[in-house]
């Protein structure tokens, strides 16, 4: 779905939750083929049975992916990505799993680089099913203020 939203419209607070997902084990054999990680922590059942977590766990960069995959339900043809900062791998997330990302605007700010524009900041916090945050994140993105009435 495509929304025009300009800066001047976000809110501070405002929050949405997408829809869930179940990681499956064709998941993990996917991510490890696109990235070479085939590390045993989330490839080799029979060691993750001696390990900690007694099961494989799934790479935080398949969490990642698939927790912002989730919220993009809508489209804002006036922003765009500016990037992730604090990236944080908080709980494993095992085959089985159903995860949700919840976004919330925590900050709005100036551009400093693009008259016009400004950030907003959307804390993004991936969700199992017990509700527990397994990823959290601050993306940032650049948007378009409302232009000026002539």
């Amino acid at each position: 779905m495509e929304q025009t939203k300009y800066f001047e419209e976000y809110e501070i607070g405002a929050s949405r939750v997408t829809n869930g997902r179940t990681i499956t084990e064709t998941d993990f054999v996917v991510h490890a083929g696109h990235t070479g990680d085939f590390f045993p922590h989330h490839m080799d059942a029979e060691f993750m049975k001696t390990q900690r977590f007694g099961q494989r766990i799934a790479h935080g960069t398949m969490v990642f992916s698939i927790g912002v995959g989730l919220t993009a339900s809508v489209i804002n043809p006036v922003a765009f990505s500016y990037g992730y900062d604090r990236m944080r791998f908080v709980r494993p997330v095992f085959i089985g799993d159903t995860i949700r990302t919840r976004v919330t605007i925590t900050a709005k700010e100036d551009d400093p680089k693009r008259a016009g524009h400004g950030r907003v900041v959307e804390r993004t916090e991936v969700i199992n099913q017990k509700d527990e945050v397994v990823l959290a994140a601050d993306h940032i993105y650049v948007v378009e203020r409302r232009p000026q009435a002539a």
